[in-house]
C-alpha cells in the first residue's frame, strides 16, 4: 500500500488559526529590560472540542532584524562578537559570533530601515544591497520574536575594529572571514545561534549566484 501524504496545501495554511484560541487573561508579569505576559487561555483541537483552560508565560520581544554579510568580490563574511548573557554557560563562552542585528522598537519603521541603521552602528558599513532570506519565529513556544533576515552585499575590503552604543552597553568587535573558513566551522564553532547559522547555511545555497 502506497504512502498517503499530507496535501501540500498544508505546508502555507493551517485548518485552525488565530479565531480558534480563547484568552481570557493577559497579564504583564515583568516589566524591566524585557518584558514577561502571563495568559490563561485555550484552543480548539484537531479532532474537535477545546482545550482546558491553561497558563502560559510568554517573553515579549517583538519584531527583529538580522543580516549576514557577505561580500561576493572577496567571498568573504564578516561576522560581529559580543557578550551574550544567555550563553554564559556555554563551553566556549559568552562571547559569541553573530549576524549583525537589533530590535524594531519604533511604531512604523520598516525592517529595511532598522537593519541599515543597525548595521552602521554595529559594523560601520554601508550596505550595497539587501536581500530579504526569511521571516522567522526565533522560539515560538516561549517568545514572540519574529526575525526579519537578510542577505547584506558590502564591501568588506576595509572592515573591522570595535563598534556599537556606549548607550547600549555594546562592545563589538567585527572580523572579517574566508567564507569557507566559515562554512568549515559553522556547524561545531561560535556560530551557535538560529539567525546566523540559518543566514550562512543560505549563503551556501546562494554564493555562486552572488558572485556572477
Amino acid at each position: 500500500m502506497s504512502r498517503q501524504f499530507a496535501d501540500q496545501g498544508q505546508l502555507l495554511k493551517a485548518d485552525l488559526d488565530n479565531t480558534d484560541v480563547d484568552i481570557s487573561s493577559r497579564d504583564i508579569v515583568f516589566d524591566g529590560f524585557f518584558k514577561m505576559r502571563r495568559f490563561k487561555l485555550k484552543h480548539r483541537h484537531f479532532e474537535g472540542g477545546w482545550s482546558e483552560q491553561f497558563q502560559r508565560e510568554l517573553f515579549c520581544r517583538g519584531d527583529a532584524v538580522a543580516g549576514i554579510l557577505y561580500d561576493p568580490k572577496l567571498d568573504a563574511i564578516a561576522l560581529i562578537e559580543q557578550f551574550r548573557t544567555g550563553a554564559h554557560a556555554m563551553p566556549s563562552g559568552p562571547w559569541c559570533l553573530e549576524v549583525v542585528a537589533g530590535m524594531i522598537d519604533k511604531a512604523g519603521e520598516a525592517p529595511e530601515e532598522v537593519m541599515a541603521r543597525e548595521l552602521m552602528e554595529e559594523a560601520g558599513l554601508v550596505a550595497q544591497s539587501m536581500e530579504l532570506i526569511s521571516r522567522y519565529l526565533s522560539s515560538p513556544g516561549g517568545t514572540d520574536e519574529l526575525i526579519h533576515l537578510y542577505a547584506i552585499i558590502c564591501d568588506l575590503s576595509e572592515a573591522g575594529g570595535i563598534h556599537g552604543l556606549d548607550s547600549e552597553h555594546e562592545n563589538i568587535r567585527l572580523q572579517v572571514f574566508r567564507a569557507e573558513d566559515v562554512f568549515a566551522a559553522m556547524l561545531e564553532g561560535r556560530t551557535n545561534n538560529a539567525a546566523t547559522l540559518i543566514g550562512l547555511q543560505w549563503l551556501q545555497l546562494n554564493r555562486q549566484r552572488l558572485r556572477q
